[in-house]
């Protein structure tokens, strides 16, 4: 049994950290939550309770519950911008990691959290769980077996809608230094599953960000891009937080010599167009849509990373995985402020959002 802490209690972690761990309780034990907020973190250790398990014990500061010898390994929750202070104490402490997305917000940052993983021999995850919807792995399994042939090109768009009362919700939204803006918070999922599914590195990025309708934030409420990838292809970033008057769509389109495949719904959950030689449809076209744009990929990815320290291997979406999307939106980021086409690999240790990006 995995001994699980959780650090941050907020609006993820009560939505969707609670049921990936009230589903995997036969292998995770929750012992333990924290929250600046006490309130927050007596919800979360009363949503366990009350599904028939033990009551996680309350903490509101992480350095204390951290000590703790008896915890195995901690989920992060927090404000992106302390996903990378708690990980780094929390793996000095010997415990695995699973950190909430984006794993932080910058290269060199990320870097040292894969590196001292490694080197201290700690499994460090990071939550991109829609790599686990159905639909998304019915599509790995075409790209792995090359029925598409050559491909094309892919588009990532994520057409939602987020209005002046989520910002105010909590302070760090939409903040440079917390946050990052619609690419870095609402988009990196679906950016995730385009760089993913193209199975090449990036040549070069051309981005625009632009703040339309939410003044009372720092950063970018709609983000594109142009991808060139080195094999050839091309991918597309749409990223909106501006669609009247409620979320729309998050799709997935992948295009290729031999095959069409898109798909879309509320979580990138559903098979809008699936065609290849010989096959017109998929079962997962009728997939209800789920009851939150979270989707329900929190639960194997929970069972995943306790898998990866119970066989000792790296878990299926590692710091090295997690970090290519927040690499691609800092590049975005960069073009914007430069104007210009950028070409990877960027030395992103000069550029941080709370000083250069912010001048955008």
């Amino acid at each position: 049994m995995l001994k699980l802490a959780v650090i941050g209690c907020g609006r993820i972690a009560q939505k969707k950290h609670t049921e990936a761990i009230i589903k995997n309780s036969d292998i995770i034990e929750n012992v333990a939550v924290c929250d600046l907020k006490e309130e927050r973190a007596e919800q979360f250790a009363g949503k366990v309770e009350n599904s028939g398990l033990n009551k996680p014990e309350i903490y509101t500061d992480y350095s204390k519950l951290l000590k703790r010898t008896d915890i195995d390994a901690v989920a992060i929750a927090t404000e992106s911008g302390n996903h990378y202070e708690i990980t780094m104490e929390a793996m000095q402490n010997n415990k695995h990691v699973l950190v909430e997305k984006p794993m932080a917000l910058s290269t060199k940052h990320m870097n040292e959290m894969i590196e001292f993983a490694k080197r201290k021999n700690l499994k460090l995850g990071v939550c991109f769980q829609n790599r686990f919807n159905p639909p998304i792995q019915e599509l790995r399994k075409k790209i792995t077996t090359n029925s598409f042939g050559r491909i094309l090109h892919g588009q990532a768009s994520i057409r939602w809608n987020r209005n002046e009362e989520y910002y105010k919700q909590a302070k760090w939204r939409g903040t440079w230094e917390y946050d990052g803006g619609t690419l870095m918070n609402q988009c990196t999922h679906n950016i995730d599953l385009l760089l993913w599914n193209m199975g090449s590195e990036i040549d070069e990025i051309y981005g625009v960000i632009k703040n339309f309708t939410h003044p009372y934030i720092e950063a970018e409420d709609f983000g594109g891009a142009i991808i060139k990838f080195k094999n050839g292809s091309v991918g597309i970033i749409e990223g909106s937080a501006n669609i009247y008057p409620k979320n729309l769509e998050e799709t997935l389109s992948i295009f290729g010599e031999k095959g069409t495949v898109v798909i879309g719904g509320l979580a990138v959950n559903k098979i809008k167009h699936w065609r290849f030689e010989g096959e017109d449809g998929h079962p997962f076209q009728n997939l209800p849509d789920p009851d939150t744009v979270y989707g329900s990929g929190h639960i194997p990815l929970y069972r995943d990373f306790y898998q990866s320290i119970e066989e000792d291997r790296e878990p299926f979406i590692n710091g090295d995985e997690g970090k290519k999307a927040v690499e691609a939106v800092l590049g975005i980021y960069n073009s914007a402020l430069l104007d210009r086409p950028v070409k990877f690999p960027i030395d992103f240790s000069t550029i941080e959002m709370k000083g250069d990006i912010k001048s955008i």
